[in-house]
């Protein structure tokens, strides 16, 4: 009697969760901006504090903001648009982007969730959970790469293009790497290309490699920045963090870099907290 007593309460609480309206697409959009999948349970768990990221904070890549924006905006507006892949130079924003165009969106109902590679084969299930709701989401792919036959490139790729479990109009894939087709490259491939003609065919390996990548309709590529364009940034963020950048900041920050082997966004911004914490 006693276990019954403490079961019944349980079941109840579960039956509630199961009758209500948010049960039915996994959260309650109206106060959720952000989720993560949970691909093992097939739920999704909410991020109530979202990193948030201003568009005019990101600095020295107007061309990439203005390309993801626009894409993002014809979404939101019910217009055609294109799952993104942002690729290039680590630390140089490509992830901020992701998180500012949502931020800009969300109050007119874009949402964003954040799946990992463990997820992806799982896609089509949260492709369904989402069909019917009432909002525009991002399902956002951060640090993208595989090795070899890894099982979510074969299951990313056919979600992209060419599954009858494909997502519908209000969803979208945006997904970031440091590599431009997301796989490793190695030189014996090129040794499959063929000159025929006068023109070159790729070989069977780099053709694969590229069927993934080419399934984004909009390529955005970041570069690396110089060393003036470093300092712009980590004086932005200085400022903006209340601080002043007095005589000795520049030579701060390049020694800074020089630790950390690279002059990126990321760096700047680090380098920003640490100046202004201890001025």
């Amino acid at each position: 009697m006693t276990d019954l007593a403490t079961l019944l309460p349980r079941i109840e609480r579960l039956l509630d969760r199961l009758d209500s309206p948010a049960a039915a697409h996994g959260l309650d959009w109206k106060t959720i901006r952000a989720a993560r999948w949970a691909a093992q349970t097939g739920e999704l768990k909410p991020i109530l504090h979202p990193q948030r990221v201003a568009l005019k904070d990101l600095l020295a890549i107007d061309e990439q903001k203005q390309r993801v924006d626009a894409n993002t905006r014809q979404f939101v507006t019910g217009k055609p648009a294109n799952n993104v892949l942002l690729t290039g130079a680590r630390g140089c924003g490509k992830s901020s982007l992701v998180k500012a165009v949502h931020a800009k969106y969300a109050p007119r109902g874009l949402r964003l969730i954040e799946v990992d590679k463990a997820g992806l084969p799982h896609l089509p299930d949260l492709f369904d959970l989402l069909a019917d709701a009432d909002y525009r989401f991002i399902v956002f792919i951060d640090d993208l790469s595989f090795a070899e036959h890894e099982p979510g490139y074969a299951s990313l790729k056919a979600a992209l293009d060419g599954s009858l479990a494909g997502p519908s109009d209000n969803v979208l894939i945006y997904a970031t790497s440091n590599r431009r087709h997301l796989m490793p490259e190695y030189m014996a491939e090129n040794l499959e290309t063929r000159h025929l003609g006068g023109e070159v065919h790729p070989g069977e390996a780099t053709e694969e490699k590229i069927s993934l990548s080419d399934r984004f309709g909009l390529w955005v590529p970041f570069h690396s920045m110089d060393q003036d364009t470093y300092l712009a940034i980590a004086r932005h963020w200085v400022e903006t963090l209340g601080v002043s950048a007095d005589d000795g900041f520049e030579r701060a920050a390049l020694q800074w870099s020089l630790g950390r082997g690279a002059r990126n966004g990321r760096v700047a911004w680090q380098f920003a907290r640490d100046w202004a914490g201890k001025h």
